[in-house]
């Protein structure tokens, strides 16, 4: 339990460490900011695809297969429908800065809103890990939702700062959604500790919402600022490095 509750901090913590960075280069180029983002791409990818779907065909059975697709499919489905109902960062970033000052706090807390409900599948998705009892795996995959989190945390200072938003508060909206993850995680760990049987589905789903974040959100903004070459080799260096240390710590 104790490492369930270092790792939800960690992942939660990792946002707020990428604010204060964010802090410090407030305004970071988007061929840095590109690079880091593809390369937690290619960390999330490979936690998703080795650390959650398959060890959910593997505890599924004859069903595996069946839990998986119907679980990855569904974790999808479900970010696909917060997405309607709350557009993210990406979406929002893209917006006219030419208006009233109200307006522009109203989008701060957009963001904010955006942020922490898109946080708190990725924090299910780290606390799912533990129910497979194969705690390194899971620490992998927490490790590769902390390190999304970092450059997310980064780039969302700058646009809250220039909507009006004081220091302070900015920080503390960034803490917050940090939070979020935090919870996410303890849902994530409880729900599967509760109930086993659910394990191999819930796999599958914590898998489906990372790589819905993947495909939807962070390939997308690696590649609209004209270094899709660089975003594309950064992703595979992430992935590759994930693999080498899942296959040298399994």
């Amino acid at each position: 339990m104790e490492v369930v509750i270092l790792t939800a901090v960690g992942v939660g913590g990792a946002t707020v460490f990428g604010a204060l960075i964010g802090f410090i280069f407030k305004k970071l180029s988007h061929k840095f900011s590109d690079i880091i983002i593809s390369f937690a791409a290619g960390v999330m990818l490979a936690a998703a695809v080795l650390g959650l779907v398959i060890p959910s065909v593997e505890y599924g059975g004859k069903f595996g297969l069946l839990y998986a697709v119907t679980g990855i499919f569904a974790g999808a489905l479900c970010l696909n429908l917060i997405d309607k109902l709350v557009p993210h960062m990406h979406k929002i970033i893209g917006v006219d800065t030419e208006e009233h000052p109200n307006a522009k706090l109203s989008k701060v807390l957009l963001f904010v809103t955006a942020i922490a409900i898109h946080n708190l599948p990725e924090g299910i998705a780290a606390g799912v890990g533990f129910g497979s009892g194969d705690t390194s795996q899971a620490l992998l995959i927490a490790g590769g939702i902390a390190l999304q989190n970092i450059p997310e945390g980064m780039v969302i200072i700058g646009p809250m700062l220039a909507a009006g938003a004081s220091p302070r508060k900015t920080f503390i909206l960034a803490m917050l959604t940090g939070v979020v993850e935090v919870v996410g995680t303890f849902i994530g760990y409880f729900a599967v500790s509760v109930s086993q049987a659910i394990l191999p589905f819930a796999l599958a789903f914590a898998g489906g919402t990372m790589l819905y974040v993947i495909s939807d959100e962070m390939i997308p903004e690696t590649h609209a600022h004209g270094n899709q070459r660089g975003a594309t080799y950064a992703l595979l260096v992430g992935f590759c490095v994930m693999l080498i240390s899942d296959v040298l710590l399994g």
